[in-house]
């Protein structure tokens, strides 16, 4: 999610924490309070930056979780998960999209528009 939409997005990112601690990821950090910051990716040109809302470990291979929630900056947000997505497949690293009901309808819309085939998890 965008900064814009951080503030009613936390109790979603705490519940995606909990949900990935149950599923034995490790070195879990999230972008809300009482978590280590992701590295920030910073564009260059412009002072837009790119956190990605959880990077966890499991099995050696580092994973880049995004929550999706309905956002105001639907182009921001398409922007951000194909720099991911683009940035692990650079990395041979893994990148999935968290989604809670009432959600789904949009994050398949922006999977769409964005030709990327990947599975949810929904919480």
């Amino acid at each position: 999610m965008v900064q814009a939409d951080k503030l009613e997005g936390v109790e979603a990112i705490k519940d995606s924490v909990a949900y990935l601690e149950n599923k034995g990821f490790e070195n879990i950090q999230a972008d809300i309070e009482g978590y280590e910051t992701p590295k920030s990716y910073h564009k260059k040109g412009s002072d837009i930056v790119i956190t990605p809302d959880i990077v966890a470990e499991r099995a050696g291979i580092k994973h880049y979780f995004e929550v999706s929630l309905k956002s105001q900056t639907p182009t921001l947000l398409k922007s951000k998960w194909r720099f991911l997505d683009v940035l692990s497949r650079m990395r041979n690293e893994r990148f999935r999209i968290i989604t809670r009901r009432g959600h789904y309808k949009f994050t398949n819309e922006m999977l769409e528009d964005l030709n990327l085939k990947k599975d949810l998890i929904k919480l």
